[in-house]
């Protein structure tokens, strides 16, 4: 009959999506598109998935349906998509609920890569939900999925938000020495929590160079 038919038809797709689901995680970072905000501290977490991707091989190209340029790649037979807004820093939620709509993914595939204000340069820190700190990021995406997801949280703060204000430290670059520590610790190290969270192995974790 006509309802057993759709009955099966629609079971069927309840499996499949129960199982694409669980095959499948995203990692977005935070940042601001465009040339120049390259190397800002805003951008901590574009730089983070820059290098990921790149030890990957995966390119990002621009999808404007989820408002962002992602990257694909496979990792032990799960879809990894990698994610950078091009929605700008304050308006991220966007993206990322129209990726969760789009894929039927929950807050447990997702993880997001920020800098923070709150932890010093040279600290990382990751944990699953939490408040927004202050962080308009953050609150995009409080407001548009939740906030029980996972995050690595980078930190920039140093004497000189105390001297230039918050909005022209965070859109300031990083000096030379800041930028000496990131490429040869704070992004390997942020690569590392990156793989356990694809491996299902992240927990709680506060680290300091």
């Amino acid at each position: 009959s006509k309802s057993s038919s759709r009955f099966a038809i629609c079971l069927l797709y309840v499996i499949f999506t129960r199982w694409y689901t669980k095959s499948m995680k995203v990692i977005l970072a935070l940042g601001n598109p465009g040339e120049k905000y390259t190397n800002t501290r805003h951008n901590a977490g574009f730089l983070a998935i820059d290098k990921f991707a790149s030890e990957n091989n995966a390119v990002f190209c621009n999808k404007p349906k989820f408002s962002a340029d992602i990257a694909e790649l496979n990792i032990s037979g799960e879809k990894i998509l990698l994610v950078k807004p091009t929605t700008f820093y304050n308006e991220v939620g966007i993206s990322a609920r129209a990726i969760l709509d789009f894929y039927k993914l929950t807050l447990d595939d997702l993880l997001i890569i920020h800098d923070d204000t709150a932890l010093d340069f040279g600290k990382i820190r990751t944990r699953k939900g939490g408040r927004d700190a202050g962080s308009n990021g953050l609150k995009s995406l409080h407001s548009h999925v939740g906030s029980d997801f996972w995050h690595i949280r980078i930190g920039t703060d140093n004497l000189l938000r105390r001297q230039v204000g918050d909005v022209d430290f965070v859109l300031g670059k990083f000096n030379s020495d800041e930028q000496k520590i990131l490429q040869s610790w704070i992004l390997p190290e942020s690569i590392n929590l990156v793989e356990k969270f694809i491996n299902g192995t992240i927990e709680p974790f506060s680290i300091k160079y």
